[in-house]
């Protein structure tokens, strides 16, 4: 079992530009399909995006793919999410999950692992 650990999240003004982390501890990434999701006060869990690490297949959400970058580290044990232009809309706790598979899953329901999230908040 995988234990995940994000950081990164930071009161940053709109337009800002921020790099998540998502680290590894008790385990490899390299083993999982990775995704990224956030919540917002009083709104369900969205999917941010997800990379498989065999291919590096990339899925970004739609609402937000222009502004996104998911890479990895080579050593196996850290995903990356880039965010630019971020908007005060932005503003939630961000989350990194891990599942066993090749399947790049949307749906929070379908991964098997979760950190404890980093918030990022967007304001001037």
């Amino acid at each position: 079992q995988v234990r995940l650990v994000e950081s990164g999240g930071a009161l940053v003004p709109p337009g800002a530009s921020l790099i998540l982390s998502c680290a590894a501890q008790g385990g490899t990434l390299s083993m999982y399909v990775m995704g990224w999701f956030r919540q917002a006060p009083g709104k369900e869990r969205e999917f941010v995006g997800g990379i498989r690490w065999t291919d590096h297949l990339t899925i970004y959400s739609d609402s937000m793919k222009d502004r996104l970058t998911i890479s990895k580290d080579n050593v196996g044990d850290r995903i990356y999410l880039q965010m630019t232009g971020l908007k005060p809309e932005d503003t939630a706790v961000y989350y990194c999950a891990a599942n066993p598979g090749r399947q790049v899953w949307t749906t929070s329901r379908n991964y098997a692992y979760w950190g404890h999230g980093t918030q990022v908040t967007v304001s001037s």
